[in-house]
């Protein structure tokens, strides 16, 4: 039999509704997992243990009563500290922000605590989340579970670690870049980037990424990735019946070096689609988001270099000494100031062209099928692998699958796929923009084929 912490948010919820257990059993089993792991992970960075045992006897008298809320109500869940949790320090990863405690919930944090579900900390995140690995100065790197000394990837790597963990079934994070996806794939885990727009935020830090950077979750089933989006997104998730698609499988990105291992999984992963009845093509070659990523790291660069120029975005009255960066956050913001406005339109305009070449793109595929990662995990101090399969790479070599979703408004889902060196490795669905129910509806039918739920040994 399964313990509390084992189980997915759907498998709480069923529990609650029998009286097998309460949310007050959960919540405790949840926090003792994580005591239990953090210390050799450092993925929880805030606490708040009693807030979430009071909501947790709010929702277990409400289960109790027949008035809950929905399938949130009573779940365990942490929030990655690049959003706002009322009463909880926001630190960024930065010694900028030490003291800065949020006075609300930025919205969709405030509609998952409306929804019942109990927030209880929030997790690691690299410095103003703009890495690929998660360290900082304020509390140092965060361990993959299934290797502490390895890094589960970033910037939303302490929410994908504490979930692999056990430490909760779900985690909210973003993506700005693959930000999501690419733990996910580290950790064994689904992760979910939303189409751009279908999950609103107000009420949180400066968008230094503006509406490329998209909420999202990260859970260890697709049922309940589906249950967060119910609450966060836009409009209900519809129902879509699984039917044979047309999936263009893309193996690798222009000349890009890819891990070995990571290519044979993300090879038997389409095979695997096509035995299920899918139409899998696999492309020959594919460079249209060549342009982006070459560019990507800009947009942020300049994000930065925009906050440093007006702290007041961040607060009105709280000072925010850029000379408190960490020597990686001061050059991205020096190179953001040196940059030029034509190099950023640049940018824009590129991501408007592979906008256009990917419309073309899906009047004939419904969906695109990637690795989710280049390169399996890393030393969790080191910002990114330096070499894959044999060949020098820069600080996103790791990351290519990613920035185009970003750049494009794209749903896409890294989902798990198998384990090399016994690390997990994902791989990633991409759908049009807003078909994001079509999505979740593919991983299901995938995750049901090829079930992948099991836990590190810690």
């Amino acid at each position: 039999m399964k313990l509390l912490w084992q189980l997915t948010a759907t498998q709480l919820a069923a529990g609650f509704r029998d009286a097998a257990f309460t949310p007050t059993q959960a919540l405790e089993a949840c926090l003792a997992r994580s005591a239990e792991v953090n210390p050799r992970l450092n993925a929880l960075i805030a606490l708040d243990a009693e807030g979430a045992t009071h909501a947790a006897e709010q929702s277990s008298a409400r289960w109790r009563t027949g008035r809950a809320i929905g399938a949130l109500d009573g779940v365990p869940i942490t929030i990655k500290d690049n959003l706002q949790v009322r009463g909880l320090p926001t630190h960024w990863g930065s010694r900028a922000l030490a003291g800065f405690v949020a006075e609300r919930d930025e919205l969709p944090v405030a509609k998952l605590r409306e929804a019942g579900a109990l927030i209880f900390g929030k997790t690691n995140v690299p410095e103003f989340t703009m890495q690929g690995y998660t360290d900082n100065p304020v509390f140092g790197p965060t361990g993959n579970p299934w290797n502490p000394a390895l890094t589960p990837g970033g910037s939303s790597g302490g929410a994908a670690a504490l979930v692999a963990a056990g430490g909760c079934p779900i985690a909210l994070g973003t993506d700005g870049g693959g930000s999501i996806r690419r733990p996910a794939s580290h950790t064994n885990l689904v992760g979910l980037k939303p189409s751009r727009g279908r999950v609103p935020r107000s009420g949180g830090l400066p968008p230094i990424f503006l509406d490329f950077e998209v909420a999202g979750p990260l859970a260890r089933c697709v049922d309940d990735v589906a249950a967060v989006m119910q609450v966060i997104g836009l409009g209900p998730m519809r129902p879509v019946a699984p039917t044979p698609a047309r999936i263009l499988y893309i193996p690798r990105f222009g000349d890009h070096p890819l891990d070995p291992q990571i290519a044979h999984l993300a090879d038997a992963a389409a095979r695997n689609l096509s035995m299920l009845g899918h139409e899998v093509t696999t492309a020959e070659g594919f460079d249209l988001a060549e342009a982006v990523n070459q560019r990507w790291p800009l947009l942020a660069q300049v994000g930065l270099a925009w906050l440093v120029e007006h702290p007041q975005a961040l607060s009105p009255t709280r000072p925010f000494d850029p000379a408190l960066f960490a020597p990686a956050m001061q050059a991205n913001a020096q190179a953001g100031r040196s940059a030029s406005a034509i190099a950023l339109f640049d940018l824009l305009l590129e991501a408007e062209r592979l906008r256009t070449e990917l419309a073309i793109l899906f009047e004939r595929y419904g969906f695109l099928l990637t690795p989710a990662a280049a390169a399996l995990p890393w030393p969790a101090g080191e910002t990114h692998p330096p070499r894959i399969d044999g060949r020098e790479v820069g600080a996103r070599g790791h990351a290519v699958f990613a920035g185009f979703a970003n750049a494009v408004g794209l749903p896409a889902i890294a989902l798990p796929c198998g384990f090399a060196q016994g690390l997990p490795v994902g791989l990633q669905l991409v759908a049009r923009e807003g078909d994001d129910d079509a999505l979740l509806a593919l991983a299901r039918a995938f995750e049901r084929a090829h079930p992948w739920q099991r836990f590190p040994e810690l």
